[in-house]
C-alpha cells in the first residue's frame, strides 16, 4: 500500500515543466508565481521535470529550462525528474485498482470521438458514458486478448469544492466531467496521476498554475483524497496572450526566454514584469527576486486574459538598467564606476555600454558639417588641456559661446559631434572626463 500522507511543516511550491520545448513568458509566469510564494514564506521551491513522455521529452530542453531559471536568478531547493519515479506511480495505480477506482477501458480514439459527436448532436455534454464499467468479465477477457486498455479514474459524482486564491470559491459537479484517463494504452502514466503522487509525496502546500487546469484541479482533489494525500492550496492565474490575443506556445517560440535573453532584456525586468502584470498593482522595478517576493500578493490578480506587450517589457528593462548603481552590476561589466554613471541613462541594454566605452577609449572619427567647419576649428583651439573633469564641458562651451555668439543646439550639437561622432548620447558634462584623445 502506497502512503502519500505527509503533514506539511513549511510552505512548499513547485514548477513542473515538460521538457518538450523552450520556456516562454506564459509558463515562466507559473514558475515565478510559485517561486515568489515560497521565497516570501521562507519555504522551499521544487523544480520537477515532467518527462514521462519519452517520445517528446529531450535533454536539451531540460538543460534550457535550468539555464533560463538560472539566468533569472530563480534557485530551486530540490530537483526531481518524473521519469525516475515510475515505481511510485505503479504503486499508486495498483492501490487505485485494488480500491476499484481505476478501471480499464477499450474504446479507440475514433470510437470516443464518435461518442462525443453524438452527444453534442443530442445537445448533451461530451462526458464519457462509463460503458466500460458495464462490461461482463467475459467481454473484458475478449477485449483484453485483442488489445491493451487505457485506464480511467472513477470519480465520485458529487460537488467538488475548493477556495481558489485567485478565482475565489469554486464548485464543479463531478458528474459533468469525464473520468480522467490516468494511464494510456501504451502504459504511459499521465499528468494527473504523476502530479498528485508527487505533490502529495513531496509535501507541496501551494500550487499556482494556469486557468486551463481548473477542471484538472477538481478531479485531482478527489485523487488526492483517494490516495490519502493532502490537497494543496490552489490558485489558477489567467492565461497570457500575445499582443494580438494569440495563445503563447512553446513550439511557436512565442516570447521565448532565450530570445529575451539574446535581445538583452534584463532578467530582473522579467521578474518585475511577470510579478505584477495582470494584477491591480503597478509594474515597478525590483532590485532582486526577494524584493519581488516580499511585495507579492496573489490575491491582487484578475481573471481576464493577460496581454503581453514586448515593448513595455523592454522599456521596463531599460528603466531598470538606468537605475542600476555600479555596485549592483555584480561584475557583469568591466567599467570605471564614474563612466558607468555617465552612460547608464543612455543604455537600452547592457551590451550598449560597449559602444560608449569604445567612444570614450577612442579614437573617434569626428562628424563635422560643412557649415560648422570654421566654428569647430575655432572651438578646438579653445579646448582646455586634459585631464578633463566634471566642469570642463561647461567651462569650454561657455567660452566658445562667448567667442562665437553661438548658442543652443547650434552650439552644443557640433561640439558633441566633434568629440563623440554622435548626434545623441550621455550628458557631456559627465561623459567628457572619460574621453581620451
Amino acid at each position: 500500500m502506497l502512503s502519500l500522507e505527509k503533514v506539511p511543516i513549511m510552505t512548499v511550491t513547485r514548477f513542473a515543466p515538460s521538457p518538450t520545448g523552450f520556456l516562454h513568458l506564459g509558463n515562466l509566469r507559473t514558475a515565478i508565481f510559485n517561486a515568489l510564494i515560497a521565497r516570501k514564506a521562507g519555504g522551499q521551491f521544487i523544480l520537477r521535470i515532467d518527462d514521462t513522455d519519452p517520445e517528446r521529452s529531450e535533454d536539451r530542453y531540460i538543460d534550457a529550462i535550468r539555464r533560463d531559471l538560472e539566468w533569472l536568478g530563480i534557485e530551486w531547493d530540490q530537483e526531481e525528474q518524473q521519469s525516475k519515479r515510475m515505481a511510485l506511480y505503479r504503486a499508486a495505480a495498483d492501490d487505485l485498482r485494488e480500491s476499484g477506482r481505476l478501471y480499464p477501458c477499450w474504446e479507440t480514439p475514433e470510437e470516443l470521438a464518435l461518442k462525443r459527436k453524438k452527444q453534442l448532436q443530442m445537445k448533451r455534454p461530451p462526458v464519457y458514458d462509463r460503458s466500460a464499467l458495464r462490461l461482463t468479465d467475459e467481454e473484458k477477457g475478449h477485449l483484453m486478448a485483442d488489445r491493451s486498455p487505457h485506464w480511467r479514474f472513477k470519480l465520485d459524482h458529487e460537488a467538488i469544492e475548493w477556495t481558489d486564491e485567485i478565482r475565489g470559491p469554486q464548485s464543479i459537479d463531478a458528474a459533468s466531467v469525464s473520468d480522467p484517463v490516468l494511464i494510456r494504452v501504451d502504459g504511459q502514466f499521465l499528468y494527473s496521476l504523476c502530479s498528485v503522487v508527487d505533490d502529495a509525496g513531496m509535501g507541496v502546500t501551494n500550487i499556482v498554475r494556469g486557468a486551463d487546469h481548473v477542471t484538472n484541479t477538481a478531479t485531482q482533489i478527489q485523487l488526492f483524497a483517494t490516495l490519502g494525500g493532502i490537497a494543496p492550496v490552489m490558485a489558477h492565474h489567467s492565461l497570457m496572450t500575445g499582443e494580438g490575443g494569440e495563445k503563447l506556445s512553446k513550439r511557436l517560440g512565442g516570447l521565448a526566454i532565450g530570445e529575451l535573453r539574446d535581445a538583452g532584456v534584463e532578467p530582473r525586468a522579467v521578474i518585475a514584469y511577470l510579478a505584477r502584470l495582470g494584477s491591480s498593482q503597478p509594474v515597478e522595478p525590483v532590485a532582486s527576486l526577494q524584493e519581488a517576493a516580499d511585495n507579492f500578493d496573489i490575491s491582487t490578480f484578475g481573471l481576464s486574459p493577460t496581454k503581453v506587450t514586448p515593448d513595455e517589457l523592454k522599456l521596463l528593462s531599460a528603466r531598470m538598467l538606468h537605475e542600476t548603481p555600479f555596485e549592483a552590476l555584480g561584475g557583469r561589466l568591466e567599467v570605471d564606476p564614474g563612466l558607468w554613471d555617465a552612460i547608464r541613462p543612455n543604455l537600452n541594454r547592457l551590451s550598449d555600454a560597449a559602444d560608449w566605452m569604445a567612444v570614450a577609449e577612442g579614437p573617434v572619427e569626428p562628424v563635422v558639417a560643412d557649415e560648422d567647419r570654421d566654428f569647430v576649428a575655432q572651438a578646438m583651439e579653445m579646448l582646455p588641456p586634459q585631464p578633463w573633469d566634471a566642469e570642463s564641458w561647461k567651462a569650454w562651451t561657455s567660452a566658445v559661446k562667448e567667442a562665437t555668439g553661438r548658442k543652443g543646439k547650434g552650439l552644443f550639437l557640433p561640439l558633441r559631434r566633434a568629440l563623440t561622432g554622435r548626434d545623441h548620447g550621455p550628458d557631456m558634462g559627465a561623459f567628457m572626463p572619460y574621453l581620451k584623445r
